[in-house]
């Protein structure tokens, strides 16, 4: 392969990882692009918005798009979500089909791979996740039961967090994308503007260690990014919306207490991201039902 963009055997486009909410799409995106383009938590439906990250390599580039994880809505916001999946796979040319290593095929993963017969365009491959989290045998074994759901493109067992196999899955996407010259500059990580990647950033905060019944209610919007003349310091007002006056007080906690802990572990992401301090004000708001309301849906950029 030739290192220069610009010769034939160049490839570029669009790879999409699906699978159950937690199965590693996200921490895998992070770690192909060397960069955190999309946040990650043990919470399910932590992904909400179709996030492009990009991966620069020598023979190909790499635009990974992030999804939410597909599943059975109950909600408004859940079958909007559904929809950016499906508007997603019907554009992209490859998707990768992800499994972690460590837990059995169940209906779940079965349901997800029948889906995939809706986008013929695509190709297919199986990626195993979470090598780390399991003996080989166990691997070997998973590596067999996904072999037998369809006949892949191929299939690359990985582990995102001890960087193994990284290199051979990314060479094997480049493969089968199309021959093309690079979509995006050298450099770009990803298309989310700044103020897209602050209110993730905040919302992974907050799902920390909150009720299970909470991350879905969570919402994060941003008033204003102000630098201040008078010093190296970036001031940033956010709302954190919740769906009920409860939810609200679990958030804040005792003496603002965990809202505390919430602006700590958010700055502690951001400053970096913007290379400045940062003062953060949340503000805590109840949005009755948001999740169910057309309206309240859009105003809060879904």
């Amino acid at each position: 392969m030739s290192d220069d963009p610009g010769k034939s055997d160049f490839r570029a486009g669009f790879v999409s990882f699906v699978g159950r909410p937690n199965v590693g799409k996200s921490t895998l995106t992070n770690a192909l692009v060397g960069e955190k383009v999309a946040i990650t938590s043990s919470k399910p439906q932590t992904t909400r918005r179709a996030i492009r990250g990009i991966v620069h390599k020598h023979d190909g580039q790499l635009i990974l798009v992030d999804t939410p994880g597909m599943h059975r809505p109950r909600t408004l916001l859940g079958e909007r979500l559904n929809t950016i999946v499906q508007d997603t796979l019907g554009e992209v040319d490859v998707i990768g089909f992800c499994v972690p290593a460590n837990e059995k095929i169940g209906p779940g993963d079965r349901f997800i791979n029948e889906q995939l017969d809706a986008f013929p365009r695509a190709k297919k491959v199986a990626i195993v996740t979470k090598l780390d989290a399991t003996s080989r045998p166990a691997v070997a074994e998973q590596l067999q039961a996904v072999a037998e759901l369809r006949n892949w493109d191929t299939i690359v067992p990985v582990s995102a967090l001890t960087s193994v196999q990284l290199d051979t899955l990314a060479s094997e996407l480049i493969k089968l994308l199309p021959v093309s010259e690079p979509l995006y500059p050298t450099g770009t990580v990803t298309e989310e503007g700044l103020e897209a990647r602050i209110s993730e950033l905040i919302r992974e905060a907050v799902l920390e260690g909150v009720e299970d019944e909470l991350p879905h209610s969570i919402a994060i919007t941003i008033d204003d990014i102000i630098p201040r003349e008078d010093k190296d310091l970036i001031e940033i007002f956010a709302n954190l919306f919740v769906e009920r006056d409860s939810q609200k007080g679990i958030i804040i906690g005792h003496q603002g207490k965990r809202l505390a802990e919430v602006g700590a572990r958010a700055r502690a992401q951001i400053e970096p991201l913007i290379g400045s301090q940062v003062f953060l004000s949340l503000r805590v708001k109840v949005a009755k039902e948001w999740q169910r309301d057309a309206k309240q849906l859009g105003r809060l950029g879904f």
